[in-house]
């Protein structure tokens, strides 16, 4: 406390912000951080236990302990991560099945686990077991005929929607943040936003339930978008329990960052392919032991998800695939069609979900999401059950569409004639021709997909949590085989054909309509999500084809170009900008030959720029300051005169400085001085007690000349995280460019609505 006394002493008063007061250094909801602020207090921890481990062994154990609290935060993420996804795997398999029948032995296991035990399955009847029952077997003790038919439609479409209705009723009521993919929030908030309650303990729990709940209601969305937000939620709770990551946003990030890698490695059994994906999807800033620790916590996670092995094949991977033969130089041209198809999908994808879901934002629409995922899964549920493709749950149907037709494949896709002399071995079956199976298969396929396709569009963006890896990977699985079994009938019955004759003999097998499945799934979510180096990853991980790298690369690349061609975002990135989040986009490119005098405030015709001087304000003038402007801080100059550059002050760290300094200062009145110098003013005898802020101010503003070139300041902004830059001219404050101003500026120049940009 500082009392009352002699004013003539007052360059003794105590800064009683010398130590630190609750609050200090955190941020309001939906504002942006201070990257360089996070990183300089972080140098200051460190500098700090580095000086007090020489002290003593317990300081030094103390330093030890902070150094490996990273990777005692990796591990745990990597734990708690790969047993949810685990459970969530297993749980949907389980309520999958459901919608179907009932194990009579044991009700908790799904069909295939049902029929494993069994001593009554035969090989060509190995999916139907005694212990097995469909609800219309159960019920009214039929299997066949019109009426056994009719009751599992109806009590498919009946579990259906008491799945859905529970889960967006659970996302309603508990964790509104539980909806959607998750992804584009995430991105956002590891280049620095701060969404309170968007990775609480509440969304993680709620998340992880409705995931389950969704994914087994036969929506057309998938688990593994969600899976980051999930992984995500635990890295904020684990990096909460200590107080190097609790108290610093940047480091916090850092954390983040790493989850989102081991989502990814749960999610599709990649742990490479979630590093990648971090780096090249989600992370703003990815230094090199964030890389490490990604390895770590991507690697721990797939550890304990193998551990549980969920799909029952002692395997990491969710579609592995075995194919015989190697692709040929000529098949690149249907590979890179697949590519241009995968492009056009994404645009279309993106350009109609987004209007879509502009209008749910704009109309009364919005205003009923429970009736809206109702309505959405009953349209599923009715149009689904008839086409065995689309009935089964989209991880399964991939499965079979990535699927080799071996000589015990029992598959539609796989019902060929097959040649009564044939004496080849198991391995390498010839090409043969497609029987009435494949032909009805190719119907079903087709319609399938259309009908994917089309609810895909109106199923993402609804209030439940929703992925769309899965249903992408499906529609480009489904047009691949389609374009690979028609290759392969081309090739057998044309095999004299010049393009065919020096790699396609009669009685060889020659193409792998499989591969084509998996090609055309990489060229669409490609097209989608404009992944590329990543997702080629995760596609030879997800698959175990690691030959096939070339045929995945050409069709990323070509999904690629031709959906940039149309637009450079990604769905993620639309969303963002649907949102009106304050993304700074690195892959953007600012070209626009404008100055930063042309994008500060104020503008001409605008009232002067609200500043505080450094010593001759009352704390009354200060807080009316702060109670008629919203600005998240203000420029601290010598004089309102001269208008030389001191320094910046943050607006929450003034309120909190104020109202602490009233409760722990006496002699604080509403007319004490504020200075933010060294030395307090010189007061008149008997004049309140100055307060000194310097501690909260920033003494190193970054600030920019009116001449910098635009492209120069965007590039200042997205390289380092700026919040705010001042801009001077000969040391004198002229303005302020805030993130917000140049993310509006960049969408004007763009010609898009610059008021989109709703926060700062």
């Amino acid at each position: 406390m500082v009392n009352a006394g002699d004013m003539n002493g007052s360059g003794n008063l105590m800064d009683f912000l010398d130590e630190p007061f609750p609050d200090v250094g955190t941020y309001e909801d939906f504002h942006t951080i201070d990257w360089l602020r996070e990183k300089s207090r972080d140098t200051d921890r460190h500098r700090k236990i580095t000086s007090k481990s020489k002290e003593s062994i317990w300081e030094f154990i103390k330093s030890l302990l902070d150094a490996w609290s990273g990777w005692v935060v990796m591990l745990l993420i990597g734990l708690l991560a790969g047993t949810l996804a685990g459970v969530i795997d297993l749980a949907v398999d389980w309520m999958t099945d459901l919608k179907e029948g009932v194990c009579l032995s044991a009700f908790w296991y799904s069909h295939e686990q049902c029929c494993w035990t069994s001593n009554e399955t035969t090989f060509d009847d190995r999916d139907k077991c005694p212990q097995w029952q469909k609800w219309s077997e159960l019920l009214v003790s039929q299997s066949e005929g019109a009426s056994a038919y009719i009751l599992n439609y109806f009590l498919y479409i009946m579990w259906a929607l008491c799945f859905a209705f529970l889960a967006v009723s659970l996302v309603r009521v508990f964790a509104p943040y539980a909806c959607g993919s998750g992804i584009p929030e995430i991105k956002t908030i590891l280049s620095g936003f701060i969404i309170r309650g968007y990775l609480g303990k509440w969304t993680l729990l709620i998340k992880t339930v409705t995931l389950v709940l969704v994914v087994s209601s036969g929506l057309s969305l998938g688990k593994e978008g969600p899976l980051v937000h999930v992984a995500c939620c635990c890295g904020n709770f684990f990096s909460s329990l200590f107080s190097k990551y609790s108290k610093n946003e940047g480091k916090r990030r850092e954390v983040l960052s790493a989850a989102a890698a081991a989502g990814v490695s749960v999610a599709f059994g990649a742990p490479i392919g979630g590093v990648l994906f971090s780096l090249e999807e989600v992370s703003y800033y990815f230094p090199l032991k964030t890389l490490w620790r990604s390895f770590f916590a991507a690697l721990v996670a797939a550890f304990t998800l193998r551990s549980i092995n969920p799909f029952g094949n002692s395997r990491l991977v969710l579609f592995y695939v075995e194919y015989h033969t190697p692709w040929y130089m000529a098949e690149l041209f249907p590979f890179i069609l697949l590519g241009v198809f995968g492009g056009l999908w994404g645009t279309l994808f993106i350009r109609c979900n987004i209007a879509w879901c502009r209008r749910r934002k704009t109309t009364r629409l919005g205003k009923y999401p429970v009736l809206e995922v109702i309505v959405i899964t009953a349209i599923t549920a009715i149009i689904a059950y008839p086409n065995p493709y689309t009935r089964r749950s989209t991880s399964e149907l991939i499965s079979e569409l990535f699927n080799d037709c071996g000589a015990l494949e029992s598959s539609q896709l796989c019902d060929y004639i097959n040649d009564p002399n044939m004496t080849q071995p198991v391995d390498d079956i010839p090409d043969r021709p497609a029987g009435p199976g494949v032909y009805s298969a190719m119907w079903q396929l087709a319609l399938a997909l259309v009908f994917k396709i089309v609810i895909t569009i109106f199923t993402f963006g609804m209030k439940i949590p929703s992925g769309l890896f899965i249903p992408s990977m499906a529609v480009g699985a489904m047009a691949g085989r389609m374009v690979g079994i028609g290759v392969e009938q081309l090739a057998y019955h044309h095999h004299d054909w010049i393009i065919f004759r020096n790699w396609c003999r009669p009685g060889a097998d020659c193409v792998t309509p499989g591969l084509y499945a998996m090609v055309g799934a990489a060229a669409c979510l490609g097209g989608v999500t404009r992944m590329t180096v990543s997702l080629v990853v995760i596609m030879f991980e997800l698959t175990g084809g690691l030959e096939y790298i070339v045929p995945l690369m050409a069709a990323a690349v070509t999904s690629k170009w031709v959906a940039d061609a149309f637009g450079k975002e990604g769905i993620y990135e639309a969303h963002i900008h649907l949102n009106g989040y304050p993304f700074l986009d690195v892959k953007d490119e600012f070209t626009h030959r404008t100055l930063a005098t042309d994008v500060m405030r104020p503008r001409r015709g605008e009232a002067p720029l609200s500043v505080l001087t450094q010593d001759s304000m009352t704390v009354e003038d200060v807080e009316t300051l702060i109670k008629e402007t919203d600005y998240n801080g203000f420029p601290v100059v010598v004089s309102k005169d001269s208008e030389r550059l001191i320094g910046f002050a943050q607006r929450r760290e003034l309120i909190l400085a104020i109202k602490n300094a009233r409760q722990r200062q006496d002699g604080v009145v509403s007319n004490s001085i504020v200075y933010f110098t060294e030395d307090p003013p010189e007061l008149p005898p008997n004049s309140p007690h100055p307060l000194k802020l310097r501690r909260i101010l920033n003494l190193s503003p970054f600030t920019v000349t009116d001449h910098t070139p635009m492209e120069t300041v965007v590039d200042i902004f997205r390289k380092l995280g700026l919040r705010q830059c001042l801009v001077t001219r000969s040391g004198r404050l002229l303005g302020i460019i805030t993130k917000k101003d140049v993310l509006r500026h960049m969408a004007q120049m763009a010609n898009q609505d610059p008021e989109s940009i709703m926060f700062n």
